[in-house]
């Protein structure tokens, strides 16, 4: 069984920045596709970050130059780094794992940005 858990979210004020961790336990490859997705109140979730089981890293346009996504292989872990911070980019934030025949979420953690 694969679980995934985040850590990492809270309060920051606009322009500041704030780091999630993923880890992931249980049988997660490298074959896998590791993401940050994002739910703000009354809209969809949304991807916003992508890190690709070829290694590539691609952002959803409005985070793009402010959010960092990386992967720790042997730590089983995706990270996202949030700079620059906006009180748009308040949302529950959720990691997950995506393969050809699975996918598996997180439990989400919130992040908020206000003064």
């Amino acid at each position: 069984q694969v679980q995934l858990v985040e850590s990492g979210g809270g309060l920051v004020q606009p322009g500041g920045s704030l780091s999630l961790s993923c880890a992931a336990s249980g049988r997660i490859f490298s074959s896998y596709h590791m993401g940050w997705f994002r739910q703000a109140p009354g809209k969809q979730r949304e991807l916003v970050a992508l890190f690709t089981s070829g290694g590539t890293a691609t952002y959803v346009d409005s985070v793009e130059g402010r959010f960092t996504i990386s992967r720790d292989y042997a730590k089983n872990t995706v990270y996202l780094q949030m700079s620059s911070l906006k009180p748009e980019d308040t949302a529950v934030y959720y990691c997950n794992a995506a393969s050809a025949v699975a996918t598996y979420w997180g439990q989400g953690t919130q992040v908020t940005v206000s003064s």
